[in-house]
């Protein structure tokens, strides 16, 4: 599996481009300042109109509980607070991406 880092401060714009640019099938937010119920909708509805629906999309950062159902909802893959551990993480995607666990 190969990562890509667009670095800090990416519109969703940016991201939706640069997803549909390396053909993802998965985009990782890292998102610290609480805008994450303006800003995973908008990468959601841009991966959609680009045709790629189906990229899996993962949400790290100070994401308050109650918000966990509706970004689940609207479909966020995985959602991860502080502390998460690495391992996890890297589990899920790997689930999710390639449908199985990989050894």
């Amino acid at each position: 599996m190969e990562v890509i880092y667009t670095g800090l401060r990416q519109t969703p714009e940016m991201i939706a481009e640069a997803a549909l640019q390396e053909d993802v099938d998965a985009v990782g937010l890292s998102i610290l300042s609480g805008a994450h119920m303006a800003l995973a909708p908008r990468i959601l509805d841009l991966l959609k109109t680009n045709g790629q629906g189906d990229v899996k999309v993962f949400l790290g950062g100070i994401i308050p509980d109650e918000d966990v159902p509706g970004l689940k909802a609207m479909g966020v893959t995985g959602i991860y607070g502080p502390g998460t551990s690495t391992q996890d993480i890297v589990r899920d995607v790997r689930i999710a991406v390639l449908g199985e666990l990989a050894a």
